[in-house]
């Protein structure tokens, strides 16, 4: 299966944003995506990684609520994601875990193949401990929205891929959950093979795009009513 010309065009102007919008931590010296850049990429993407929160902000600010957590000050957001980033990097440091920092939105990208089985949706043990690391930290720092996307590569048909998508993506919210991460906090999306970041016409690719991400973005206090 080739990649939709669609998404070509989208990784072209993806690839040149981020080339030359690209800056660097001084602290961590980590490569992020600067803020000028995801005005671009957003364009480029149709806002799959930058857009709105799944169910909506409106549906998930309720159940902050319900679940009494708070937000974030404004001003001290960059600080706090700031601060959440370097935590995760350094529990993650050795792992296939990946962490992209765009804007104040933190994203794991976590290959598939370190933590399911081929056609499984059940979290292999030897990932657990992996796992267990990003939760520690997610748990640490409540003040955040939490998304699970899940995704295949083009192997079998779109509606098997679909659902393992979307059951690999539960899989990994219901351990989050279960390991001091408020469930209130999460919601899962399934994409099946419709975003992929490689090319499905090599093995190498195939492995990239079966991968589950988590993103991790900030609760501000001007998205909760007055209390």
């Amino acid at each position: 299966m080739k990649l939709p010309s669609k998404f070509l065009a989208a990784a072209a102007t993806l690839s040149l944003v981020t080339t030359a919008a690209c800056t660097t931590d001084p602290e961590t010296g980590e490569r992020r995506i600067s803020k000028t850049a995801i005005g671009g990429i957003g364009g480029a993407l149709g806002g799959y990684l930058l857009g709105d929160l799944v169910g909506g902000r409106r549906d998930r600010t309720e159940k902050i609520i319900g679940a009494g957590l708070g937000g974030i000050a404004g001003a001290g957001i960059g600080a706090y994601m700031d601060k959440q980033e370097r935590e995760m990097r350094a529990r993650t440091a050795g792992t296939d875990v990946e962490v992209v920092r765009q804007g104040d939105d933190l994203l794991l990208n976590i290959p598939s193949g370190i933590n399911f089985a081929y056609n499984s949706a059940n979290v292999q043990p030897q990932f657990r401990s992996t796992l267990d690391k990003v939760a520690s930290v997610l748990a640490d720092y409540p003040q955040t929205y939490i998304d699970v996307y899940g995704h295949t590569d083009s192997t079998g048909s779109d509606t098997y891929n679909q659902d393992l998508s979307e059951r690999r993506a539960v899989s990994v919210a219901d351990y989050l959950s279960s390991h001091g991460v408020q469930s209130a906090r999460i919601a899962t999306k399934g994409f099946g093979e419709t975003q992929p970041i490689e090319s499905n016409e090599t093995e190498q690719g195939r492995a990239a795009n079966r991968r589950v991400e988590i993103k991790v973005v900030p609760i501000s206090q001007s998205d909760l009513p007055p209390r």
